[in-house]
């Protein structure tokens, strides 16, 4: 048994890895690690956006991909702004950077030479057309 059905690069796989893991630590850190509020907060609903991105990630679309690494831009700017907060939410928002970047780089290097290969393509048609 195996966990991809899909057949994934590392970095696919990497990407997709770290965004659950970045989905359960949002909603473990709004919701009972250390809420804003006393017995947890709305703020446990942030992982929306980078949920909705999970399937496409885990088929290896490069449209979610795409999208993924620019939503995730918004965890890392929360994750830096929640850096100084007392009590446990620097090293939950460490945890939130780390992951965050550790996705924007696997997508980052999973699209690179697709995106070269698309260019090269497009160059060698526009060459071949009289």
């Amino acid at each position: 048994m195996t966990l991809f059905k899909h057949s994934l690069s590392f970095n696919q796989k990497l990407a997709f890895v770290s965004a659950v893991l970045l989905c359960l630590l949002c909603i473990a850190w709004e919701w009972f690690i250390s809420p804003l509020r006393p017995n947890g907060s709305w703020m446990a609903l942030k992982f929306i956006p980078l949920g909705l991105m999970l399937p496409g990630l885990y088929r290896g679309k490069n449209y979610q991909s795409q999208a993924t690494s620019m939503i995730v831009l918004l965890y890392f700017l929360e994750g830096s702004a929640r850096l100084f907060e007392p009590g446990l939410n620097w090293i939950m928002a460490s945890l939130e950077v780390l992951l965050s970047s550790v996705i924007f780089y696997a997508v980052l290097m999973h699209l690179g030479p697709l995106k070269k290969a698309a260019k090269a393509k497009k160059e060698s048609e526009k060459l071949q057309q009289p």
